[in-house]
């Protein structure tokens, strides 16, 4: 079986099959293999496809890794857990900030406290026009889990919807901007999520309690890793199914 993944990460980046291999220094036909026919590659071929492509080992061959490897890796991947989003340093937003280059993903409610820092939405825009790629999920303000999420952190009606609206008022300068997309959700909000490059910072969600208020999880992308995948695909399953934000 073809392995697409493998073969669209590769376009993706620019790269054909003899580019690869010069790469790599193996032959062309391997390559194809590889691509056509779903060879797994040895070690070490992995982990410099899984370079070349900016994607991780366990998205490119999701068979390829031992179990025990990927609890090892996955424990390796969380650099820092917090009891409390709150209590996320301001050095660490700075720095995740100011490093992002190629990926920022961003899925919330509302993400208010985001915008409290006076150059978030400078900063975005300069890296857009830089070339990265933004992505950014907001609650739809009309919509039902919205509403709920509401209730459930006992806010009283429309504060949440409030929030939203007031947070998307500091994103209007970033509608024209290209590079950037904005979308809204009407999901289930298990977990905000934000993500700079290979470094993500994950927001659990506690039932009753706001989200300032639960956990969160640093993360740092390793190559054969699954954890940071795992909210990483998480975040494009909303982003698939969520619409175009209205302001």
């Amino acid at each position: 079986m073809p392995n697409e993944r493998l073969r669209d990460a590769l376009l993706r980046n620019g790269f054909d099959p003899e580019q690869v291999a010069k790469a790599l220094d193996v032959d062309q036909k391997t390559v194809e293999r590889w691509i056509s026919k779903g060879r797994t590659p040895y070690p070490k071929y992995r982990h410099k496809l899984a370079a070349l492509t900016k994607e991780s080992e366990t998205y490119l061959w999701p068979d390829s890794i031992a179990p025990e490897r990927k609890v090892e890796t996955a424990t390796a991947e969380l650099v820092q857990v917090f009891p409390h989003r709150n209590a996320v340093p301001v050095e660490l937003w700075d720095r995740i900030i100011r490093d992002a280059t190629g990926d920022i993903e961003i899925l919330v409610h509302a993400g208010l406290f985001l915008v409290e820092r006076p150059r978030f939405i400078k900063d975005l825009t300069a890296k857009a026009k830089a070339g990265a790629s933004i992505r950014l999920i907001f609650g739809d303000p009309e919509g039902d889990s919205v509403a709920l999420r509401g209730e459930e952190e006992q806010l009283g009606d429309g504060t949440l919807p409030a929030r939203i609206r007031n947070a998307l008022a500091y994103y209007k300068p970033l509608i024209s901007v290209p590079g950037v997309q904005i979308r809204f959700h009407n999901t289930t909000l298990y977990n905000s999520i934000f993500r700079f490059d290979d470094e993500m910072v994950v927001n659990t969600h506690i039932f009753g309690s706001q989200g300032a208020h639960a956990p969160a999880l640093h993360l740092r992308r390793l190559s054969a890793g699954d954890l940071f995948e795992s909210y990483s695909e998480s975040f494009e399953s909303v982003w698939n199914l969520a619409k175009p934000a209205t302001f």
